[in-house]
């Protein structure tokens, strides 16, 4: 028989009790419009996903199942709904989906398997379930399960493939990071052909603090054939027919019998896979977004120094906001080169952000002379003052600051805190330098190809990079060629290799020592970073964590 699902790839913000309600109701409602029997809706949308210690707070457990009780007898009573939550069950909280029809909720499910690596902690923050579910729909035995049910072999998947489900549905607050939605499709046809049913995966949209959701949603049939697939970083409701067989299971509980016809089928559609650089890019450009305007600031201020990062920062922050909402300032010093400011000037111009300049030179003499700083001591405090400079202005203007710094820098402790470090957010913290360059290439390449003016100056992008502390400093000055660096990094921070291994990689063992020390040693500085969208398997921050004090060396 055939079922109509309508897959909410919707945006909730945290504790948004409210807000994320009105969204679901929305999304239902379209649903009804369309003709759907069943909207399903991802992990924790009622309360926002992750809700990280919050999950603890008794008050919390009770104002979502609260709102889950209030929200079910607002729904449409002509279709079923599968609304993910945080539920309260003898005293402990639980990660649960409900089963909503006529008013209210008929069944629940816990999600079973806590994932407990990376950015999750869902051991800390859950009990898990024990049991499956599966409920009758028309006729059609669906069974449920919850995010990383789906990624254990021979668990709670397992336990309901052996029931025999018509249908299985899977609600999902699954974080995007590079190539995972190849992962995820391989997945979902695993789990597919081994229930013999068809799978729907719905996924959430949005950003959460450092990480973003990039939806994905996929439905496949009972041979793991995909049948219908979500954009990418975008919202909306999909409308998915689906042939499911009836009657196959003996269920947990009968919501309908009832047959159902569709009289014109919809036509399914599966969205065009973005690249590497545009999934990125779209990754922070929604990062960014949603922490600036979950958080309530009205616009951001950037330090433009004329160079890639801060060209690259502000160039995202114009997609994001609009260039209404981005001021740039340019700070230059006795040691910033002509071309600095020209380059800065010409970012604006092409972005249209406003631009201001502010000479910072006789706020670092006379520093300098009232505490009698040489040296590296000297060059910092250029940089501490222009932190300054800009957190005063946040402050007097209400901007959040834009952090600048890449992951070739946070990982080499290569900025200076309290100078370049300082901001509220950090957009490109979790890219290394080359994908730094590859990202302000490809976002002009598009530009180009839309007819419009690059954002990006290319002398930005080609220059030798530089922080212009010193006369005619260059950051190969402290840091191997980026090129190389950026492979060291990749294998010592994302892949974790030890130094044994990588010298058998084929890297030069000097080159490995000098790395792993100026890694090793900048744990203390990364802690007091600010938060920036994760893209990587293994960002800074939730996914690597480190003591700082510690006398472990792989040297």
């Amino acid at each position: 028989m055939k079922l109509r699902l309508a897959l909410a790839q919707i945006n909730p913000t945290v504790g948004d009790l409210a807000g994320n309600a009105a969204l679901i109701k929305q999304s239902v409602d379209q649903a009804v419009g369309a003709g759907a029997h069943i909207a399903i809706f991802p992990e924790m949308v009622l309360t926002g996903y992750p809700v990280e210690d919050l999950a603890l707070r008794p008050s919390f457990q009770i104002a979502s199942k609260t709102a889950l009780s209030a929200l079910a007898s607002q729904l449409d009573k002509s279709i079923v709904s599968i609304v993910g939550y945080l539920d309260q069950v003898d005293g402990k909280p639980q990660n649960m989906v409900a089963v909503i029809a006529g008013g209210e909720v008929k069944a629940r499910y816990a999600k079973c398997h806590l994932p407990n690596y990376g950015v999750f902690d869902e051991f800390r923050n859950f009990v898990a379930g024990d049991s499956t579910l599966v409920v009758r729909i028309h006729g059609v035995d669906v069974g449920i399960a919850i995010c990383e049910d789906l990624w254990i072999d021979g668990g709670i998947t397992a336990k309901l493939a052996a029931r025999t489900p018509g249908l299985v549905i899977v609600p999902n607050g699954s974080p995007y990071e590079r190539a995972k939605d190849d992962v995820r499709l391989s997945l979902v046809t695993k789990r597919a052909r081994e229930a013999k049913a068809p799978l729907a995966y719905v996924n959430m949209t949005g950003g959460q603090d450092d990480l973003v959701f990039d939806g994905d949603s996929i439905v496949v049939n009972a041979e793991g054939a995909v049948i219908a697939r979500a954009p990418q970083f975008e919202d909306g409701v999909m409308i998915v027919d689906v042939e499911a067989a009836t009657g196959t299971s003996k269920p947990d509980v009968i919501i309908s019998e009832d047959a159902v016809e569709i009289a014109k089928l919809s036509i399914p559609g599966i969205a065009h896979r973005l690249g590497d650089e545009e999934e990125m890019w779209n990754a922070i450009v929604v990062g960014l977004r949603d922490y600036v305007t979950k958080n309530g600031f009205k616009s951001v201020l950037v330090g433009l120094s004329g160079g890639i990062d801060s060209a690259l920062v502000a160039a995202l922050a114009v997609d994001a906001l609009g260039p209404d909402r981005v001021f740039g300032v340019g700070m230059p010093s006795k040691y910033s080169s002509d071309h600095s400011i020209a380059d800065a000037e010409a970012m604006a111009a092409h972005t249209g952000l406003a631009f201001r300049i502010v000479e910072i030179q006789k706020m670092v003499d006379t520093f300098r002379d009232q505490v009698e700083l040489t040296g590296l001591a000297e060059e910092n405090l250029q940089a501490r003052v222009r932190g300054t400079t800009l957190m005063g202005l946040s402050n007097q203007e209400g901007h959040l600051v834009l952090a600048t710094g890449n992951k070739s820098e946070l990982a080499c402790g290569y900025s200076t805190l309290y100078g370049d470090a300082v901001g509220g957010y950090a957009p490109i913290k979790d890219i290394y330098k080359t994908d730094v360059w590859a990202l302000s290439r490809w976002r002009n390449q598009v530009a180009k190809e839309a007819g419009e003016v690059p954002p990006i100056p290319e002398n930005s992008i080609t220059k030798e990079p530089s922080a212009e502390l010193r006369p005619d400093q260059k950051d190969s000055d402290s840091l191997p060629e980026y090129e190389i660096l950026d492979q060291v990094l990749k294998a010592y921070v994302d892949d974790d290799l030890g130094r044994d291994a990588l010298i058998a990689a084929g890297f030069d063992k000097e080159l490995v020592m000098r790395v792993i020390a100026m890694v090793d040693k900048a744990e203390y500085k990364r802690r007091q970073y600010p938060p920036g969208t994760k893209v990587s398997k293994r960002a800074f921050g939730k996914d690597r964590r480190l003591p700082m004090t510690s006398k472990w060396r792989e040297l």
